[in-house]
């Protein structure tokens, strides 16, 4: 079926009177047929327009008999056009050999050929365009047909036109000629001449059903002469109407069956809300690629982020909103001190690479930082922290390894939040962020052992981030808390730390991750962490793992069976064990994978094939997460477009489902996930009907 777009459609029925097609047209087009410009009710006329969103029209189509007793008003009404609007198409359709609406065999003829021009103008005005329906004309039975396949074929407006009776109408109106309707009118010969809207028509979810043998219906199947002229139906052809008539009949075992089908293809099932949607709607959500959606809807789809850390999600801009904080609690010693410290790098375009170690030579790390946050230009601090380490693909394996991923970071994090100052505008600026991508949860993941010293000092870290984030109603702020598999010796206190603060702070801590460098663990190492995790295995604290970004899936096996874990953090390499990934799927373990961080640490993307699509596809869990969203100079609604870029075929319905699992596989105790699934499956629903009108 060939797709039009922007082409906005009068269709009309005609009978005796052809004068009602420029009555309905001005309505539509008061600027080119300005026949109401003296209407004695022409604010309400004007208000009509405003309320309806009435629109002007580019195309004039007529559906009537072949009853010579017509030629004569059709061919006033192609003078009107040509005087008025020459190069509009005006196309007219006439039942061939049918003269009078008389008995059943012509009106089937007649509601046919209704039908059929309702269904090409529905598919001709295409996604953006309107189609208007008067039902000024004709005889009352096409007027009520054309009704009829409006409300379920769908238009965007009925339109009506009362007209005075014969006594009161002016002479001029009873010897109209077409040039009388290219001039306004006087407000005599308007006197009684009303138009109205009086309902619009919504497209049947019926029509798109698509099942075995049947299909959704289409003017394909129920064609027209191309640009008017005779229409001729033989009964022995399917009819339309009587199609239409038979899915209404049908119609819940209809979309039953269309739902069925559909569950029994999808990997992962979608939000609930979405399957109340018509056929054409998900059909159009399967079909649409995420990359070919703008980005500016995206951005309002409520979504979630599993795995962010908070030493590396502030972008520049709130890096110096945190330095200036910092800076405006110093001494003026203090920062005369940081200056003489950094000085050396505001004086340089290009520092050295081993930079970041002057910050903690001398005096206070963060008020240095705050130095260079502050008095640093932009130039600066963006070719030292960012361009020094582009392109920025597989900088695992470069000559500076992971240092250079991190290098974007060295301003934020530990070099800042350590000093008191900086927390609570730290907080604020990763919300703020938060709320313009669109989150409605978060799972916000650090290591309050490295900026401060004791369990209390720790859990008062949590607390005033937490009372930040009490302020930013929509947003759901969890936090996990690191441990690091390269300090064994350090895990029993930060194991504490996540069982004390979740008790504490009313389960603001929702989980406890292990993250550091796998390469570096010892031969028993993940025997050994097993052990010391045991206190929060009884506390039956939610474990998640980085494991399997740049090592062997052994790493996620281990992850899975020593650890227990309920989610992994990147698993790149479960695809190399068909067997364990069998069992993620079985055992509903979700992969927080992260494009774009997989990208520039692995190199993912360019020499190395992501496997996103290989795992939805195979149906194991999966959330498109940020990892370091200010590092990588993206966000969650960059993530998706990032997923798509490695996946070219994930399509707009995919994108949903998979912003679901974000959702449904959050570190939130069952009931109060349930309640924010369903809330948000409503905003989901909104979202698609406003973003498919």
């Amino acid at each position: 079926m060939t797709t039009y777009t922007d082409t906005n459609i009068l269709l009309c029925t005609l009978g005796q009177s052809w004068a009602v097609i420029p009555e309905a047209f001005a309505l539509l087009d008061p600027g080119r047929c300005p026949i109401y410009r003296h209407h004695p009710d022409r604010v309400a006329l004007d208000k009509l327009r405003r309320d309806h969103q009435l629109q002007a029209v580019h195309e004039i189509w007529v559906c009537t008999t072949d009853d010579p007793g017509l030629d004569e008003g059709l061919a006033r009404l192609k003078q009107w056009r040509d005087r008025l609007l020459p190069e509009m198409p005006l196309r007219i359709w006439r039942t061939a050999e049918v003269q009078d609406v008389a008995d059943q065999v012509a009106g089937d003829q007649v509601r046919e050929l209704i039908y059929r021009a309702v269904l090409l103008a529905s598919e001709r005005t295409g996604k953006e365009g309107r189609l208007y329906l008067s039902l000024a004309g004709g005889r009352k039975t096409m007027s009520a047909d054309l009704q009829r396949a409006g409300m379920l074929i769908g238009c965007s407006a009925l339109l009506h036109v009362i007209a005075p009776p014969v006594g009161r109408m002016t002479q001029a109106m009873k010897a109209a000629e077409p040039e009388t309707f290219t001039r306004p009118l006087t407000p005599d010969d308007c006197d009684g001449l009303l138009p109205l809207v009086v309902g619009q028509g919504r497209r049947s979810e019926l029509l798109d059903i698509q099942e075995p043998g049947r299909s959704p219906i289409t003017s394909d199947c129920f064609p027209l002469p191309e640009n008017g002229g005779a229409f001729v139906w033989d009964r022995q052809s399917p009819s339309l109407p009587e199609e239409i008539e038979q899915r209404e009949r049908e119609g819940s075992r209809l979309l039953g069956n269309f739902v069925q089908i559909l569950a029994r293809t999808e990997h992962h099932e979608n939000w609930r809300a979405l399957y109340r949607l018509s056929p054409s709607v998900i059909e159009r959500l399967r079909r649409t690629r995420l990359c070919d959606v703008p980005r500016s809807l995206i951005e309002k789809l409520p979504k979630a982020d599993l795995h962010r850390h908070i030493g590396g999600c502030l972008d520049l801009d709130g890096q110096r909103r945190v330095g200036q904080a910092i800076w405006a609690a110093m001494t003026s010693l203090e920062r005369d001190q940081a200056l003489r410290q950094v000085k050396p790098l505001l004086k340089a375009r290009e520092w050295e690479w081993n930079w970041p170690a002057l910050l903690k030579e001398k005096g206070h790390r963060a008020h240095n930082a705050a130095a260079l946050l502050v008095e640093a230009t932009n130039e600066q601090l963006q070719h030292n922290l960012y361009e020094v380490t582009e392109p920025r693909h597989g900088l695992q394996d470069s000559e500076r390894g992971f240092a250079a991923y991190e290098r974007p970071g060295e301003l934020s994090g530990s070099a800042v939040l350590g000093h008191p100052a900086a927390l609570e505008p730290y907080a604020r600026e990763l919300l703020k962020a938060a709320r313009a991508e669109g989150l409605r949860y978060l799972e916000l993941r650090g290591s309050p052992q490295k900026y401060r010293e004791t369990l209390p000092e720790q859990i008062e870290f949590l607390r005033r981030i937490r009372a930040v984030a009490r302020k930013y109603e929509e947003i759901t702020l969890g936090f996990i808390i690191i441990a690091d598999r390269r300090s064994p010796k350090t895990l029993p206190e930060v194991v504490q730390l996540a069982i004390a603060a979740r008790e504490e702070l009313d389960d603001f801590v929702v989980g406890l991750d292990l993250a550091g460098d796998e390469k570096q663990d010892a031969a028993d190492a993940p025997g050994q962490i097993a052990q010391l995790f045991e206190p929060a295995f009884r506390e039956c604290l939610p474990i998640t793992i980085h494991a399997g970004e740049g090592t062997p899936a052994d790493k996620i096996w281990e992850a899975a069976y020593h650890l227990h874990a309920d989610r992994i953090g990147h698993g790149l390499t479960l695809k190399d064990h068909p067997k364990l990934l069998q069992r993620f799927r079985d055992r509903g373990i979700c992969i927080e994978m992260c494009p774009t961080s997989n990208e520039e640490v692995v190199g993912y993307g360019r020499d190395r094939s992501y496997p996103l699509a290989d795992y939805w596809q195979q149906g194991v869990p999966l959330a498109l997460c940020t990892d370091n969203p200010g590092i990588s100079r993206t966000d969650a609604t960059g993530e998706l477009y990032k997923a798509a870029e490695f996946w070219p075929e994930m399509t707009l319905w995919d994108a949903l489902a998979i912003v679901k699992q974000g959702f449904t596989h959050a570190f939130v105790p069952m009931k109060r996930r349930e309640k924010m699934i369903k809330t948000v499956d409503h905003q989901i629903y909104e979202w698609v009907l406003d973003s498919t009108q």
